[in-house]
């Protein structure tokens, strides 16, 4: 309530013309020159300004390096999962050039779950999967599969 009584009453004054001024003289008083607004002398304010130029361009390289190598692992993923190909992954590993990999840690990961699938595609993964089967529900699955290839048999063969 205080807040807005007290600005009511500022403003009403200074439309008046008794306390208007003061914000008139700190417009006139800022220097044009952005170097001396920021206290510096020209050639520091020139030197900040490319320093800041540099930076920018860093960042950037930096950003569009790891735009790329997300891309790049996007393809990855897509080439191991068979999905189709984006236009756009493409064009952002050209843009950072040819220099383009999998970040360390990725690279790794990726090697591990490579590393895990093709042990479950071997023999022993699929000895050991057959260890924590229950040794019934393999008979039966034998069993069920010989019964069809017999009857498939017995339906083309006329000797059977």
């Amino acid at each position: 309530m205080a807040f807005l009584m007290k600005s009511m009453l500022s403003n009403q004054v200074k439309n008046l013309g008794l306390g208007g001024g003061g914000e008139e003289t700190k417009e006139e008083n800022t220097p044009s020159d952005p170097a001396a607004a920021a206290g510096m002398t020209r050639e520091e304010y020139e030197e900040y300004q490319k320093q800041m130029v540099e930076e920018k361009m860093e960042r950037d390289a930096a950003f569009v390096q790891k735009k790329a190598e997300r891309a790049c692992l996007r393809v990855h993923l897509r080439e191991k999962y068979r999905l189709p190909k984006s236009e756009l992954d493409e064009n952002q590993i050209q843009m950072a050039g040819d220099d383009v990999g999998l970040p360390e840690d990725l690279a790794k990961m990726v090697e591990e779950d490579q590393e895990e699938e093709e042990d479950k595609d071997s023999i022993l993964g699929q000895l050991q999967n057959l260890q924590n089967m229950d040794m019934d529900t393999i008979k039966e699955k034998a069993q069920a599969t010989f019964t069809e290839m017999k009857q498939a048999a017995e339906q083309k063969c006329s000797v059977m």
